[in-house]
């Protein structure tokens, strides 16, 4: 059966839960809750769960390493699989986009996000192996607005959680998010991309 891995990035602990550096947890869990997944289990440095969409194994990972060195865990679900990097699907949380939205991207830089950054740096064997000349893989990012005022420490508003006026705009973009995972998952990343890049309804 053909498989895909969607990584949904934050850092563990309950201190860090409801943070803005943890939407791609949130997001992975609604969408194991949606797909009715079964339990997370321990494995790849992380926890995991997996369930069946379009005929395809959709396998959920949320890698426990904290965010830094997050690709330790991606690295080792890729090589187990032997996955093809068009087959990755990273989410991930952004300040550079307003709370409520999200934009997908097949490939890119890490715009600064130490996450994305280590999972490229990670994937660069694999990225070789598929003799590829950039290491591409798609990523979901979910908007969390930047820190205001401005003068706020990035590291500090990241790890805080979302104000009450945050919290409606995240669950539809958490919904949002499902209907995008679910158009990659079924019609690939252009098809996906085409329909969820734009200004929600």
């Amino acid at each position: 059966m053909a498989m895909k891995l969607i990584v949904g990035l934050g850092n563990p602990g309950s201190e860090y839960e409801h943070t803005r550096h943890n939407a791609g947890f949130m997001l992975a869990d609604a969408l194991a809750h949606k797909g009715g997944a079964g339990r997370w289990q321990k494995g790849f440095s992380g926890r995991s769960t997996d369930f069946i969409a379009n005929g395809e194994k959709i396998m959920l990972l949320k890698p426990e390493t904290f965010m830094n060195l997050s690709g330790k865990a991606v690295l080792a679900a890729v090589d187990f699989f032997n996955l093809p990097l068009d087959d990755l699907l990273v989410l991930v949380d952004d300040v550079a986009l307003p709370c409520g939205t999200i934009r997908l991207r097949a490939g890119g830089s890490s715009g600064g996000h130490n996450g994305l950054a280590n999972i490229g740096q990670a994937l660069k064997s694999r990225a070789a192996a598929e003799s590829r000349l950039e290491t591409l893989f798609a990523r979901l990012r979910i908007g969390v607005d930047a820190p205001e005022p401005p003068s706020v420490p990035l590291d500090r508003y990241v790890l805080s959680r979302f104000s009450p006026a945050q919290v409606p705009l995240l669950s539809e973009a958490l919904n949002r998010g499902c209907e995008a995972v679910d158009c990659w998952i079924r019609r690939g990343i252009g098809a996906a991309m085409t329909a969820y890049n734009g200004v929600p309804d």
